[in-house]
Parts: structure tokens; sequence; C-alpha cells
């Protein structure tokens, strides 16, 4: 590569820098959600032409063209911990709970909690939406926010006013500080993720809750000719949720529906939806399972830093807790 080339790669930035895209193909990707040289980098020929409706040669000259502008990607390990310096925990309510999370729930991860109906799945997440707006209020910056996506219409206002009576905060506020959106089907879901991003900088999102990931792509994909489909879609749509973990320092709590599975005879039958790409997608997984009266049991599953383990909280009108 000469020189000229060479300082041709550096200078581009933006997508119309790149050959072959222009204004309006630019403006198509970007709705499509590609928005940085990254993403057109380690984007499929195909896909990049369909999403910005030009011809695939063109494409991959594009594509070529974003890989070489890049750095390599590589950061020494003491540059990655000083980012990791800026990771923020929200607590569940329970001191159990969040020392079995090693402190909580962490921004730049994400956490999943599976279990069956009535395990209390919402129920943290309604605690998280709460919690989050003291736990990571700033002095002099707006309050934190939340991104509530509802796939199963469980969300419930008057919850969230118990919950915030109970901590001591304006119910008003509380309620204000949550934007909520149903999700109508699995592809509504992907969009109303996608979206959200122009949220988070505008508004100062710290958590974004899902409830529930799996429920809209099991309806909508049924049988096994249509799961290679589903399990696609599914991967593109937590990598979107770990890019806003990574990239705004956020938080993000998913809940999960459950199957039991007929091939395993003995001990818990009890298994997550969303197979092995749900799995190595979240940070930390939790198992819950209801107990006696307002108990419940949390089982971590699967975490890159902390080890196995149980504990036990309560349920109740105030909210999660001991």
């Amino acid at each position: 590569m000469s020189e000229k080339e060479k300082e041709k790669y550096v200078l581009m930035k933006e997508l119309e820098d790149l050959p072959g895209i222009g204004g309006v193909t630019a403006d198509k990707l970007r709705k499509a959600g590609y928005d940085e040289l990254s993403q057109i980098a380690a984007s499929n020929p195909h896909e990049l032409a369909e999403a910005g409706e030009f011809g695939v040669e063109a494409a991959k000259k594009a594509i070529a063209s974003a890989k070489d502008a890049m750095e390599t990607g590589f950061e020494t390990a003491d540059q990655i911990m000083e980012r990791r310096k800026g990771v923020r925990r929200i607590t569940t309510g329970s001191k159990s709970l969040d020392e079995l999370l090693g402190g909580g729930v962490e921004t730049q991860s994400i956490t999943e909690c599976f279990g069956k109906f009535s395990s209390g799945k919402s129920q943290v997440g309604f605690q998280l939406a709460v919690n989050v707006q003291a736990a990571l209020r700033e002095d002099g910056a707006p309050a934190p926010r939340v991104l509530f996506i509802d796939s199963e219409s469980t969300f419930r206002p008057e919850r969230i006013v118990q919950l915030a009576e109970s901590a001591g905060l304006n119910p008003e506020e509380a309620l204000s500080n949550i934007f909520v959106a149903r999700a109508e089907n699995s592809d509504h879901q992907i969009i109303l993720l996608e979206k959200a991003e122009e949220m988070i900088q505008k508004e100062n999102v710290r958590l974004i809750i899902i409830d529930s990931l799996t429920s809209q792509f099991r309806a909508d994909y049924v049988g096994r000719g249509a799961l290679g489909e589903r399990q696609q879609k599914l991967n593109k749509h937590v990598h979107t949720l770990q890019k806003y973990a990574d990239k705004y320092n956020v938080a993000i709590y998913v809940t999960n529906q459950v199957m039991d599975n007929p091939a395993i005879l003995f001990g818990d039958p009890t298994t997550p939806i969303g197979g092995h790409v749900l799995a190595h997608a979240a940070t930390y997984r939790v198992y819950l399972r209801k107990s006696k009266e307002s108990k419940r049991i949390a089982r971590l599953i699967d975490s890159p830093s902390l080890p196995e383990g149980e504990a036990v909280f309560k349920v109740t009108a105030g909210g999660v807790g001991d």
C-alpha cells in the first residue's frame, strides 16, 4: 500500500468515506444499525448490500476498506483493567443475592435470570428499575433512567409505586424515569432495541431490562425448521445488548423462559430457552426457583469471575429483601 493510500485510510472516519457508499446509502445503513466502521468491517457482504440497497461487490469493497482503516483491536490487559474501574453495581435489595452476584447487578455486563413462573424474575427487574435511580445517581447529573422492554405484558406501574415508597423515593419521579415499550413480536423487539441507542445517549439511561428476552422469539419461530433463523436473530439481538453495555457503561438485566428437558432423567429438568447462543452471551446466569411462602432461591450457574453458589431471598409487598 502506498503512503497516499495509507493516508486515505487513516482519514476514514465516516461511512461516506468508504468506496461505493454515498450519502444516501450511508443513511440507509445507519437506519439499519450500521453506525461505525467497525460494524461495516465485521459485517456480511450480502447482509450489508441488502441493508444499504446497493451491490454485493460494492459492499465487499466497503468492508475491505473498513478493515484496512481499523486498528488491530488489541489492547493491553492493564487498559482493560482501567476501563473496568468504571463498572458500577446496582443492589437487588437483598444482601444475600448481592453477595452471590459479587456486589449486585453490574454495568458493562448482561445478567440473565431464568426460572418458572412466579420464581421472582420480573420482581427482581422491578426492584432494579427503582434501585438504579438511587444507586447510580451522581451529583449534578440527570437522574439515572431505565429502558424497559416488555414482551409479556408484565410491567405494572402500581408495583413501581409500591417499591419506590418502600425505598423512600418519590413514586411519581420514579415512574417518570422508566421508559416502557411493549414488544408485539420478535422483529418489533429487535427494532425497539436498535432504536434505543439515541435514548441511551440523551436520557442518561443506566439500565436496560427485557422481560422476557426469549418469549417473542419462542412464539414466532416454531419447530426445528425455524430454529436456525431464530438463533441467528437472537444472537444478533444479544450482541446489540452487549454493545450498549460496553459502549455506554449500562447494566443489562434480562429474564428468560424455561422448558422441561425430557432427556434429563435425574435431577432438575428445568432448562433455559435460547440454547448455547444465550448461554455464551450472558455474563451472569442465575436460576431462580420458588421456595416456601415468599422465599426464593437463586443459584449462580455461570460467571467469568465468581464461583457457583446459592442465595435465599424474599419477595414481599415491600420488594426484594433478605
